[in-house]
């Protein structure tokens, strides 16, 4: 009888760690659920992300096209000016040539 009530101790001893086995498998797939919605979430937030990185280059470049193209044509006025000046100059130097 001692060897039955070993054997029965013993498998008392097994059953109670196959029980916090199975509780332990049970805590870990509810948070393996909640990792996999937080990473879900996680991802949304990164295509919304990427998403917003996406326009924010394409207005960038726009930009960047609208500076270059008014940079272009203030330089053109620029030399248009400095064009202008110059020849108001000369103007101005031969009536005072004339005047004198």
């Amino acid at each position: 009888m001692d060897e039955c009530d070993a054997i029965n101790s013993e498998n008392c001893v097994l059953k109670d760690a196959c029980s916090e086995l199975k509780r332990d498998i049970r805590e870990l797939e509810h948070e393996n659920k909640n990792l996999q919605s937080e990473k879900i979430e996680c991802d949304m937030k990164t295509l919304v992300l990427q998403e917003d990185l996406v326009k924010l280059k394409e207005t960038l470049s726009m930009k960047e096209e609208v500076l270059v193209t008014e940079f272009a044509k203030l330089g053109k006025e620029f030399l248009e000016s400095k064009q202008k000046v110059e020849s108001l100059l000369v103007e101005n130097n031969n009536l005072l040539a004339k005047l004198k």
